[in-house]
């Protein structure tokens, strides 16, 4: 379980919260990014939010599945989600060891530009108001503040 000293969804459950595990397998993890984001829209997003929503969610799951389970089928993703009034919540969880995000070289740095790594990280930070991870490094826990027209 996911212990941190901030809110999460796990600690909001109700009408408005999903919970699902997945095989590490990216196709599952598409079809849970397009069920979340149909669940958005019908809970009032826009258009233009989902799609910063669903890139964040997508680059986590794509995460946890390549990096954290090495792709392994035999292991899970996590993945719940909150909408509130104001904010929506997302936690994506593996099975895997975690890592030291100090670590991820930073893409937009001139010697970086050319090298894979770090780019998810840096658009779930551009979309989403707050991105955090558990002490282990195999959970990250993201919070968007909701647009209002």
């Amino acid at each position: 379980m996911v212990t941190s000293s901030k809110q999460t969804c796990l600690s909001m459950r109700g009408d408005s919260y999903w919970e699902i595990r997945i095989p590490s397998q990216l196709s599952d993890g598409r079809r849970e990014v397009d069920k979340f984001v149909s669940r958005a829209e019908a809970w009032g997003v826009s258009h233009e939010e989902s799609l910063a929503l669903r890139h964040s969610l997508y680059e986590a799951v794509v995460n946890a599945v390549r990096h954290g389970n090495h792709r392994d089928a035999s292991q899970h993703v996590r993945i719940c989600y909150r909408f509130l009034s104001s904010e929506i919540f997302i936690e994506v969880e593996d099975e895997g060891p975690g890592f030291d995000r100090d670590l991820i070289p930073d893409p937009t740095s001139e010697e970086n530009r050319c090298r894979p790594g770090g780019r998810g990280l840096l658009m779930m930070r551009h979309f989403m108001n707050s991105v955090e991870y558990n002490e282990r490094g195999n959970c990250v826990m993201m919070r968007r503040t909701r647009q209002r027209g």
